[in-house]
């Protein structure tokens, strides 16, 4: 009753035998990207941690019947969007288990028999949750397929299983913040929205995504909405999550009361930083995001490439920047004070060596159905 995973050659699904004319009908689940904005590394001894979901980068899967009954490779999995065959090999592990903790929470001895097909169009390797939100959209898909509902506390075992996988040692925070509608404190191993104004109406307006050559201009024209912006910043280069933990874990064994100094600082911006959001402070936020990056750097989690866009995403006027997830490569994000401000800093970035750019409205986002 394994699940094997498929990788895609063009529109071909290598190998598969797909939904017949004759199914009864899909499941649909969707999910979506994450950054972290105060946090990473120390959530992992006790810190809190702040989040804010990027529903910029989606993920749909839906889920169909496949002919046939019982037998091997019930559960199929075929994944669509940037590096595809490479996110394929390295979240398998982690779709494994997850389809065999579904089986074990709807009480299924046998089945389901059905093909998942994941559309993500979050890059791999940069810290934005990409792994979660297909493991979260995919057992979306699943349930709403056997016409089961998944509350919020069992997606949430079911996703973090299968990111125990993926990564070793997981915090929850993408878990959880890949379903997200507002940013998201992770504090203790619970999680809670922050109670944020809505900007606009309600949703990301529309072309809030600055990527492709689209540049400072298309940020400009999606400019309407007032309020701060958070900008992240793509390095092309992938981040290196599970090397950054050992770096820190090996360190800290070595030095406790770097770890403790380190927790410390990162848990008193982080608490400050709560604070902050809730009555709009923007300019001390940032200034709380460029020291958590100094904290960070001094650790060796940074890299030249990072740092640059750091200082060029300050040189343009941001309120506060940082790397944002694992670190040693990834993506980095500033806070801009409204969106004329987070174009400049998107046109700074792009000089700087960005390769793609998103904008993010910071406040409470139009919530996808489950």
């Amino acid at each position: 009753m394994a699940a094997t995973p498929q990788r895609t050659a063009g529109d071909r699904t290598v190998p598969g035998d797909g939904p017949g004319p004759g199914d009864r009908r899909s499941g649909v689940g969707r999910a979506h990207g994450k950054a972290i904005l105060l946090g990473e590394h120390a959530v992992v001894y006790g810190a809190p941690a702040l989040a804010v979901p990027v529903p910029q980068l989606p993920v749909v899967a839906s889920a169909t019947p496949r002919p046939g009954n019982g037998g091997a490779d019930q559960v199929t999995f075929e994944l669509s969007g940037p590096g595809s065959t490479s996110r394929m090999a390295s979240s398998s592990s982690g779709l494994l288990r997850l389809v065999a903790e579904f089986r074990d929470w709807a009480g299924i001895a046998d089945g389901p028999r059905a093909h998942v097909l994941i559309d993500c169009s979050i890059p791999q390797g940069r810290g934005l949750g990409s792994s979660a939100a297909c493991a979260r959209a995919a057992v979306l898909a699943l349930a709403d397929l056997l016409g089961r509902r998944l509350d919020a506390r069992a997606t949430f075992d079911l996703v973090q299983a299968s990111e125990k996988v993926t990564h070793g040692r997981a915090s929850g925070i993408d878990a959880v913040a890949t379903g997200a509608a507002s940013p998201l404190l992770f504090r203790s191993g619970t999680a809670r929205e922050l109670p944020l104004p809505t900007p606009g109406d309600g949703s990301p307006p529309a072309g809030e995504r600055a990527e492709e050559g689209a540049g400072a201009r298309a940020a400009a024209d999606a400019s309407s909405a007032p309020g701060a912006r958070f900008v992240i910043a793509d390095s092309g280069v992938s981040g290196g999550t599970w090397e950054a933990v050992e770096l820190l874990r090996r360190r800290f064994e070595r030095e406790p009361r770097i770890r403790e100094a380190f927790v410390g600082q990162v848990s008193d911006l982080t608490n400050e930083a709560v604070h902050d959001l809730a009555h709009g402070r923007w300019s001390d936020f940032g200034r709380r995001m460029t020291e958590n990056h100094r904290l960070l750097r001094e650790l060796g989690i940074s890299t030249e490439r990072i740092d640059a866009l750091v200082g060029a995403a300050l040189g343009a006027g941001s309120l506060g920047a940082k790397l944002s997830g694992g670190g040693l490569g990834g993506c980095m994000i500033a806070l801009a004070g409204g969106p004329a401000r987070a174009a400049a800093v998107v046109s700074a970035l792009r000089d700087a060596g960005a390769v793609r750019t998103w904008i993010v409205p910071a406040g409470r986002y139009a919530h996808h159905a489950d």
